[in-house]
């Protein structure tokens, strides 16, 4: 703000409109307050400083012009008093005095007083000092009001984010819901899964699903990337792998209209990335492990599109890495699946994974690995069973983690016990 006339005169434009003047000495109101009224400010008086701290209670003024010395409370003090009340609306305040001394200043300034005016006052220097009060009022009042603006964007956001976050709780509960049983016994054997997402959802999926006679489908995905778009491919995979509707199941096929057969896993891959890679909506892949077993012969077929390779644990102790990679699903089109076959005898264990165990950081900064995991699958197969082995393994993973409060990816396993129960579970087919 200029320091001229023309905008003293108009204090509608100004940051100050209201001023109080504070003086013992009824002289120096009435030629304070007349000088003031004539610049069209809405002027103010008390002739103490309770008397001001009254007005102030009723009326915030823009500026204060008050006494140093004054019976009873000072203008110091007066001026400590203000600032307890400033609240939203910062008042400027400038004290009348004669003391010069860099000490009595250092004393004002600690009080919260804003600027000084020498005794006589002058109409200039009075000028002076009120433009630039104006200015840093109305910079002040120019960043109060960017803040309430950013307040009320963060209010808003926090709405937001509410919203959202009560749909993702909302999200994780029905991809949970896609892996309905997290064990199950069949036969001789048992299966236990285990789903844990770096997020609220995530991109991977373990489930089974039993078309009778023995016979089980077992598989471990990952999809590429996190977050609700993964979760919306892992939700339209798990309904291609359906274990409630076998129809909707591509690696199913209806026979003689009385049972399912089971397709062979390569040709499952084959299927799953010829309708993956036909949406155009679609722009993630997956890679899986997936298992057609029979559970009385013990002979297992498995595909390895990508995925981790899975880990099978004998009862002797001894460990092999099944599979030697190939392509993710949904990635090119017409891709061409090798399959594995393998048995698997009493008391043998086969853990389907997802790489969020094995590229786990560890304390030391380096990642599990497949040794790591050979580790942990062994240590906790000696120490429980079931869904218990699979949590066991998630807590020795988690404490060994450089951070165990925040997973770094999705983490996920399906396991296979074989022949382990002493008699045969009877469970309808699909």
């Amino acid at each position: 703000m200029q320091a001229d006339p023309a905008r003293i005169d108009s204090p509608v434009a100004s940051s100050i409109r209201r001023v109080l003047v504070v003086d013992d000495s009824k002289l120096q109101l009435k030629l304070i307050s007349s000088m003031l009224t004539r610049w069209g400010f809405d002027v103010m008086v008390a002739e103490s400083a309770q008397d001001a701290l009254d007005i102030c209670a009723s009326t915030r003024p823009d500026l204060i012009l008050s006494d140093w010395m004054m019976p009873g409370m000072t203008g110091l003090d007066f001026c400590r008093e203000f600032r307890k009340m400033d609240g939203d609306h910062y008042g400027y305040f400038i004290l009348v005095t004669s003391k010069s001394e860099k000490g009595d200043v250092a004393q004002g300034l600690d009080a919260g007083a804003d600027d000084f005016l020498s005794k006589p006052v002058s109409n200039d220097e009075l000028r002076a000092r009120i433009n630039a009060g104006e200015r840093i009022l109305s910079m002040q009042r120019q960043l109060s009001e960017k803040n309430r603006d950013l307040s009320q964007a963060l209010d808003e956001l926090r709405e937001i984010h509410q919203a959202i976050d009560n749909d993702l709780r909302q999200a994780r509960t029905i991809q949970q819901s896609l892996v309905p049983e997290r064990v199950c016994e069949l036969e001789t054997s048992r299966i236990s899964l285990l789903l844990r997402p770096c997020g609220h959802v995530g991109g991977d999926l373990v489930g089974m699903f039993r078309p009778g006679d023995a016979r089980l489908g077992l598989y471990s995905i990952d999809v590429s990337g996190h977050g609700i778009t993964s979760a919306m491919v892992t939700a339209r995979v798990a309904g291609y792998l359906s274990s409630t509707f076998p129809e909707q199941n591509i690696a199913l096929e209806r026979r003689f209209d009385r049972f399912f057969h089971m397709r062979e896993p390569a040709e499952v891959a084959r299927l799953l990335n010829q309708r993956l890679a036909a949406d155009p909506g679609v722009e993630e892949y997956l890679t899986m492990a997936f298992v057609a077993g029979d559970l009385r012969s013990g002979r297992m077929r498995m595909v390895q599109a990508g995925h981790s390779p899975p880990l099978l644990l004998r009862a002797d102790g001894s460990v092999a890495f099944i599979g030697d990679g190939g392509l993710p699903i949904g990635l090119v089109d017409e891709v061409r699946y090798d399959q594995h076959e393998f048995h698997m005898k009493r008391g043998d264990r086969l853990l389907l994974y997802s790489d969020g165990f094995t590229e786990a950081v560890m304390k030391n900064g380096d990642m599990l690995g497949e040794d790591g995991l050979i580790r942990l699958f062994r240590d906790s197969a000696a120490s429980g069973a079931g869904p218990d082995l699979m949590e066991d393994m998630f807590w020795r993973l988690t404490s060994e983690m450089e951070n165990p409060d925040k997973l770094g990816d999705d983490v996920s396993a399906a396991l296979l016990e074989f022949d382990v129960l002493d008699h045969p579970v009877n469970r309808p087919p699909l």
